[in-house]
């Protein structure tokens, strides 16, 4: 049970966010920022985010609320709440923080936390990657990451369900 607390801890709002982010930015941290759904975690996933951590010295991750899942992706998902995806997620060594978000995309958390480096996958052009705008304006740069073949949510749903 001790494992699960030191992982609901890395899961950050409110105040305890900017007191996270002010120590970080004192300290001089490159602070990285990715978001997502991250329905269902699979081995696409834990390349993608440990490659994104390996750009900067700490990791954010901005994950969309059950409802904001539900509005992008339909009704009968997400297929694992909110807390356990946090969970989940906070658990990987190479995050140090999950921030949840309702909206449908994640400008206002980005406007928040300020990242250094915003990272999405290569299927995104940096120009049209939601925060593009607001961490060039200070700035920082915008990556993309190729993402690993064969590895999708959604392809996954689909090939559980032809079983």
């Amino acid at each position: 049970m001790e494992r699960l607390q030191i992982s609901r801890n890395k899961i950050l709002e409110g105040k305890v966010l900017k007191s996270t982010l002010a120590r970080w930015r004192f300290q001089n941290e490159k602070i990285v920022f990715s978001n997502g759904c991250f329905d269902i975690i699979h081995p696409g996933h834990i390349e993608y985010l440990s490659r994104a951590r390996d750009l900067g010295t700490k990791l954010i991750i901005g994950l969309n609320t059950d409802q904001s899942v539900s509005r992008l992706k339909g009704p009968s998902r997400p297929l694992i709440n909110q807390e356990y995806r946090a969970i989940m997620l906070a658990s990987l060594h190479f995050v140090d923080a999950v921030v949840l978000f309702n909206e449908d995309t994640p400008y206002n958390l980005i406007k928040e936390v300020q990242p250094d480096i915003l990272v999405k996958g290569a299927d995104y052009k940096p120009e049209d990657i939601v925060g593009y705008d607001i961490v060039t304006a200070k700035g920082g740069s915008v990556e993309t990451i190729e993402l690993v073949d064969g590895f999708s949510t959604t392809e996954m749903i689909l090939k559980i369900k032809q079983q």
